[in-house]
């Protein structure tokens, strides 16, 4: 019995047009669902595709009103008792958000992978139609299920909390921390590292169309007090530092954060540092910080607006929640 796969496109390199095959400059988003799934119809994959086209952006402008549309559509197309999971191609800028936020917030009793290319479509050595196929092997798969969204990129599938972007250029662009690849993967073969984590299918967040306004604040030396007077606005609910080493910064940019978190603002250490583990301080209690352990600046955001969505912002709730994460 073939598989029946969703898929649900916003753009991005994957569907992105270079007008030459060995130019460095190409347009993001050019090619549609329609035309994309006629183009790998000619792989000989087995399932059964059908396409909705969600948005055709460059993922540098990925954001809420795209992922309004986005979660809903992949609500409906799981409620569907013949759709076994659904692919969402995107763009590789804002991947590992959209991918976490999507894990944070849908069940996992069906496969959710996303999916990207390094290169445009008609680059040489266009990377976009293997990874495809690769995204098709792991959403087919029966035990992809109870794992959460799922990244698959250069031959590797990701764990949503575990995937970031750590490379510009060439088809090896991703990796995983604290967790490397969950699975290898190749069109016609699945190799799973460990069993479902997932207790359970249900989201761990109610979604939110509204989600609060929460500033990164990147540390650096000679980062002053008045540049977080600067970023913290009136309509600002939560804080996250891209701190230095372990989550660190200077004595006045602590002081500074100290009074936002006095003020009611959840004020969460990250780190800066590709592979940044922070954990808690003796301080971070009087503080009234909150640290992000595994999770980067740009993740520990979607986790904390999250929280504040679902009216979380004692700061030892929030801590319970990254602990988790």
């Amino acid at each position: 019995m073939t598989t029946k796969l969703t898929v649900l496109a916003t753009g991005g390199t994957i569907a992105g047009i270079a007008g030459s095959a060995i130019a460095k400059d190409y347009r993001a988003g050019e090619i549609g669902i329609d035309d994309y799934l006629e183009k790998v119809g000619g792989l000989g994959l087995e399932a059964e595709l059908s396409g909705r086209q969600i948005a055709n952006i460059d993922s540098a402008d990925m954001g809420p009103e795209v992922w309004n549309a986005l979660h809903p559509a992949i609500m409906e197309a799981l409620a569907v008792n013949s759709c076994a999971g659904v692919i969402v191609t995107h763009g590789t800028d804002t991947l590992e958000e959209t991918a976490f936020l999507l894990d944070l917030t849908l069940p996992a009793d069906k496969p959710v992978v996303v999916v990207g290319a390094m290169r445009p479509a008609d680059a040489v050595g266009y990377d976009g139609l293997r990874n495809f196929a690769n995204a098709v092997r792991v959403a087919s798969d029966p035990s992809a299920s109870g794992r959460g969204v799922l990244v698959v990129m250069g031959d590797r599938v990701f764990a949503a909390r575990d995937v970031r972007k750590v490379r510009t250029r060439g088809t090896e662009a991703f990796r995983g921390f604290p967790r490397e690849s969950i699975a290898l993967v190749t069109p016609s073969s699945l190799e799973w590292f460990g069993a479902p984590w997932r207790q359970g299918s249900d989201a761990s967040f109610e979604w939110s169309d509204s989600l609060p306004e929460v500033a990164i604040l990147y540390a650096y030396a000679g980062l002053r007090a008045a540049s977080v007077e600067r970023q913290v606005g009136q309509a600002t609910r939560g804080i996250v530092v891209a701190g230095v080493g372990e989550g660190n910064m200077s004595e006045e940019i602590r002081e500074a954060l100290r009074a936002q978190a006095k003020r009611g603002l959840p004020v969460v250490r990250a780190s800066r540092a590709d592979e940044g583990l922070v954990d808690r301080e003796p301080e971070d209690t009087e503080n009234g910080f909150v640290a992000a352990r595994a999770l980067n600046p740009q993740k520990a955001r979607i986790l904390l607006q999250l929280l504040l969505a679902n009216g979380i912002t004692d700061p030892a709730a929030i801590q319970r929640k990254f602990d988790r994460r």
